[in-house]
């Protein structure tokens, strides 16, 4: 992959959780349009990386730390700033979808543009758009207790492509997903880098995805091993 522009650039990255230091200093730059994963055993820290370097959380406040995305230091915003940013460049899939279960999936997706004070009527036609490239144009009116597993991380997929971010996090996006549908949603997410050209880095335990990345970062005891 060429050389590109840093979409994400941490150094000194430090986070305690009372006495105990989860994050040691890591260092991290990470290209645009990569697809970066990030594995290591349980408590080594690779979920509390990923809050921080998707703004859901805060470094340890230190002058040695920075943290840019986009060519934005998000450090230096305050917390309004910072969640408009959030809401603008960054999107966000989780184990499990976190759909909200009294609207349909395109009221799901619209959410994001709709906190973004975007066009109701732009916003439907993206919506329906996104739902239709990943395969749910015929479910676009059925709430979430009406969809399968892997249909329901599909709608959560289109709700974090609805903004059309800069970056997309997923912490174990495929953790809750059947064997079948875990390889649909892995292959998704380079199909969705190709026509789209977001970043992504993705926290997983799923040797099959971590290897099909760009770049596997392997975290130890809150480090990035090297």
């Amino acid at each position: 992959m060429s050389k590109q522009f840093a979409m994400i650039h941490a150094k000194k990255i430090t986070k305690n959780f009372d006495q105990l230091q989860v994050l040691k200093g890591v260092d991290l730059n990470i290209s645009e349009g990569e697809i970066v994963s990030i594995v290591g055993a349980s408590g080594a820290g690779k979920t509390t990386l990923l809050q921080i370097l998707g703004t859901l959380d805060r470094a340890a406040d230190s002058a040695d730390t920075e943290l840019s995305i986009n060519g934005q230091d998000v450090l230096r915003l305050n917390d309004k700033a910072l969640s408009q940013f959030r809401n603008l460049h960054l999107g966000f899939i989780f184990q499990f979808h976190q759909l909200l279960p009294e609207f349909t999936a395109l009221e799901n997706v619209c959410i994001p543009a709709f906190i973004a004070n975007k066009n109701k009527a732009e916003t439907e036609t993206e919506a329906k758009r996104l739902l239709d490239f990943l395969g749910l144009s015929e479910r676009l009116h059925h709430k979430p207790n009406a969809l399968s597993g892997g249909e329901q991380q599909r709608v959560a997929v289109a709700r974090a492509l609805i903004n059309k971010p800069a970056v997309i996090f997923a912490d174990e996006p495929s953790g809750n997903l059947d064997t079948v549908s875990a390889e649909k949603l892995h292959q998704l997410f380079f199909d969705l880098r190709d026509q789209f050209g977001q970043t992504f880095v993705i926290v997983t335990h799923n040797e099959d995805l971590a290897n099909m990345a760009d770049r596997k970062l392997v975290m130890v005891d809150g480090k990035i091993s090297t």
